[in-house]
């Protein structure tokens, strides 16, 4: 009898959840209207080092509204890294802005700021961070270059709940961050995401565009269109519990992390996770592994022979210079950003959830190495 498949993602639900949800239910509370959701706005908010948070239904609708917040001009650009979701990509299209692709560092996976100083245009009006599976993007350097040519910054800090750089959380940089809470995200709420900012005005416009705009002295009547992206109180109330205990989550990202490591060390076929950089030690969102080329198959072909040792796995982001829903619609054609377009069709990650054990580590290594022998 074969041992039991290891998913890609299995969430931790070990805390107050329960107990949270029950309170919703046996009070009522289960729509937007409910406690939880200025508990759960105000501990993520604390926990990036912001002032405001916005909780909305999803990290997708969380990048539309805040771009949309930004008040920014149809045809302006705003700079992306092509190694990301499309997401990215689609809440600058659909503010009817321009996406300018840059590649990424194919260490650390991330935007450079060579890669955004060269992109730079007159039409340049905003950048979009976007810190990626597990390290975040070197900021400094970028926040400075936005600071001096007066560039808009949002912050995509979907996958780094609990991360920071140089000491300060991930999601406390920029006019405006994000956050999904999709389960393999290290807070869940099942479906969900937030906005954070540090300024008064733009949290009111925000907490208004996920309301449908409503107006507060004449409810049905708008002048402007929003989103119902509402979250739910029982999203919210999953969200607390799962905030009350991201230190401990953080660290059971980094054991992952070094158990990986371990089993894989002397693999050498395979460019592992940077463990650390200047400004900042991995976290370890997903436990990504970057084919090389002597490897006489691809991703795809790598992750099929893993699903049949039993092993889940998922492939890398594929770069947004090359999404046909783009090029159809004339961004970013005939483009070549080397480095992401590598590491996209040789890059995958393992099964890397909260609740992986030890020896789900151990045999999902083992079936790496014996694919690649």
């Amino acid at each position: 009898m074969s041992p039991p498949f290891v998913p890609v993602n299995t969430p931790l639900l070990d805390g107050n959840e329960a107990k949270y949800l029950a309170e919703c239910i046996s009070t009522g509370w289960i729509s937007s209207e409910g406690p939880f959701i200025k508990r759960f706005e105000e501990a993520m908010a604390s926990a990036a080092g912001r002032r405001h948070g916005v909780a909305v239904t999803n990290g997708s609708v969380a990048l539309d509204i805040a771009v949309h917040a930004l008040g920014l001009e149809p045809g302006d650009e705003v700079i992306i890294p092509t190694f990301t979701i499309i997401s990215c990509a689609s809440a600058v299209v659909r503010a009817g802005l321009v996406p300018v692709a840059v590649d990424c560092d194919p260490a650390t996976w991330n935007m450079t700021i060579d890669g955004v100083e060269a992109a730079i245009t007159p039409r340049t009006r905003a950048i979009m961070l976007v810190h990626i599976y597990g390290l975040p993007v070197d900021l400094d350097p970028i926040l400075e270059l936005a600071r001096k040519r007066g560039l808009k910054v949002i912050e995509d800090a979907a996958e780094m709940h609990g991360q920071t750089y140089r000491g300060a959380p991930c999601g406390s940089f920029g006019d405006v961050s994000t956050f999904s809470f999709y389960p393999n995200k290290h807070v869940t709420t099942g479906e969900g995401g937030m906005i954070l900012t540090d300024d008064d005005a733009l949290a009111d416009r925000l907490a208004s565009l996920r309301n449908l705009c409503f107006q507060p002295q004449q409810r049905f009547i708008h002048e402007e269109l929003g989103w119902n992206a509402r979250m739910t109180n029982l999203q919210a109330a999953l969200g607390v519990a799962q905030v009350e205990r991201l230190p401990q989550t953080v660290e059971i990202k980094r054991r992952i992390g070094r158990h990986y490591d371990s089993h894989l060390e002397n693999v050498d076929r395979i460019r592992r996770p940077v463990v650390s950089t200047n400004y900042a030690d991995n976290i370890y969102w997903v436990y990504g592994v970057v084919l090389d080329d002597d490897v006489p198959f691809d991703a795809k072909e790598a992750m099929r022979r893993l699903a049949e040792k039993g092993i889940g796995t998922r492939p890398f982001f594929w770069c947004m210079h090359e999404q046909p829903v783009l090029r159809r619609m004339g961004f970013m054609l005939n483009e070549q950003h080397p480095n992401a377009e590598r590491i996209a069709r040789r890059g995958f990650y393992l099964p890397s959830g909260l609740a992986l054990s030890d020896d789900e580590i151990a045999r999902s290594a083992q079936a790496l190495k014996e694919i690649l022998a």
